[in-house]
């Protein structure tokens, strides 16, 4: 077959790399209902209207968050997003925003990316951001591996309750660099002496904000830098800036940008600017051309198809532009004090939650600070898998079930009083 060149000795070592026998144990995971007699249980070819009926049934059954009380957080968050986002991302000056590889050509391009790079070097209070990555976990490996970079170290330290996602893929990033990786447990003087960075996240998985002083102290001490992971970047409204981080990377998804079934999101990515060199990604730069006109170029491009292979500091192959356009016209639209508004908004909706569900008898808050998403310990005996699927088929998502006895309540500016009670009410008709 001209097109599929592999020998069958290619194919026996890539199947002994990964650890099957043979090709069908790649598709062990699909089930046996899918196959009628060896082939895909698939209908036959269908009209269009058809199968727009069929695919709109399918969509039907979902509980979803535009009709229904919603709280799920963890990670993705349900915000407003403005009709004029929209309106403007699909100007065609946008729709084909891509990777510039005649940047200097695409000044509308390069001008918002450079925008956008202001903006989060702004809110994180850090020297120099870059031009967007993939989402928040990918931001996070890379943050580790240009620690590593930089200190030529390969230990890499969890200080706090990070989302496990994130862990899951920093993780697959140090497997294939052959480094270490362990947890400091919260506590500082757990950090070890050949470790390249200590990774903050704030708020954490489980809602809390942290402070960073003790954990920039520890990280002096050993010679480690300090990064700090933050996937609700509206918390950043009314939190102190990570300033003293090394790195800030995480998850913007929650401004301009929908939560789309999990994707495409938005990762960001801040550093100091005696790093700049080691960043992944690229970075936009402000200039005057030969007329003395401003103009943008592409001023750093650290990627393998920019330059030599072994020189990269990432393969990242697409900077997420549409999505980086629709952050910049967003944070545009609310400005300063529009953002700290929004995060005002938040926080307060969240308190006000807070006291409603534990005046319930026997839930209690798992921690008494917290920006938009609170933690709740259930009764004893009580499950927070089971309640989570008992509201939802009262057409409530109550949030995420973090363990056993522990339910994740995120609340945006798009709870209302009458959902936040409709929340409490069936919370404490299923205990």
């Amino acid at each position: 077959m001209r097109y599929l060149p592999q020998t069958n000795a290619a194919r026996k070592e890539m199947m002994e790399t990964i650890g099957i026998s043979n090709v069908d144990e790649l598709f062990c995971q699909v089930p046996d209902k899918a196959f009628i007699d060896g082939k895909a249980n698939v209908p036959d070819h269908k009209g269009e209207l058809e199968v727009e009926r069929i695919m709109q049934s399918y969509a039907d059954q979902n509980v979803d968050a535009l009709t229904n009380r919603f709280f799920l957080g963890a990670g993705v968050y349900f915000h407003h997003v403005p009709a004029s986002v929209d309106y403007i991302i699909q100007r065609s000056e946008f729709l084909t925003a891509y990777t510039p590889y005649q940047p200097e050509i695409a000044q509308g391009t390069l001008q918002y990316l450079f925008e956008f790079q202001t903006m989060i070097a702004q809110i994180t209070g850090q020297e120099v951001a870059n031009a967007s990555l993939y989402d928040g976990a990918t931001a996070m490996g890379e943050a580790a591996l240009m620690a590593m970079r930089i200190t030529r170290r390969d230990k890499v330290c969890y200080a706090n309750e990070i989302h496990p996602q994130y862990v899951e893929v920093t993780e697959t990033y140090l497997n294939n660099n052959d480094a270490k990786s362990y947890s400091a447990k919260e506590d500082p003087s757990n950090i070890e002496d050949d470790t390249a960075c200590v990774i903050v996240q704030s708020p954490d998985f489980f809602g809390k904000p942290h402070a960073y002083d003790a954990w920039r102290k520890a990280c002096d001490e050993k010679g480690a830098l300090l990064v700090v992971v933050i996937n609700e970047i509206v918390s950043l409204g009314l939190l102190p800036a990570p300033a003293d981080a090394d790195i800030v990377c995480g998850e913007a998804q929650s401004i301009g940008v929908a939560m789309s079934y999990g994707g495409p999101h938005l990762g960001f990515f801040a550093c100091r600017q005696k790093y700049i060199r080691q960043m992944p990604g690229r970075v936009c730069g402000e200039t005057i051309d030969a007329d003395g006109k401003r103009g943008y170029v592409l001023t750093l491009s650290t990627r393998e198809q920019h330059i030599r292979r072994e020189k990269a500091t990432s393969n990242i192959c697409t900077n997420q532009g549409l999505c980086a356009l629709a952050f910049t016209v967003h944070m545009a639209l609310l400005g300063e004090d529009g953002f700290k508004d929004l995060a005002r908004i938040n926080h307060e909706k969240a308190c006000q939650l807070a006291d409603s569900v534990t005046s319930i008898d026997g839930i209690s808050l798992a921690n008494d600070t917290f920006f938009n998403e609170i933690a709740v310990k259930l009764p004893a005996g009580k499950s927070a898998p089971k309640l989570v699927q008992d509201l939802a088929d009262q057409n409530i998502i109550a949030g995420y079930a973090a363990n056993e006895d522990t339910l994740l309540i995120a609340v945006t500016e798009i709870a209302t009083e009458g959902g936040m009670k409709a929340l409490t009410e069936a919370i404490k008709g299923a205990l």
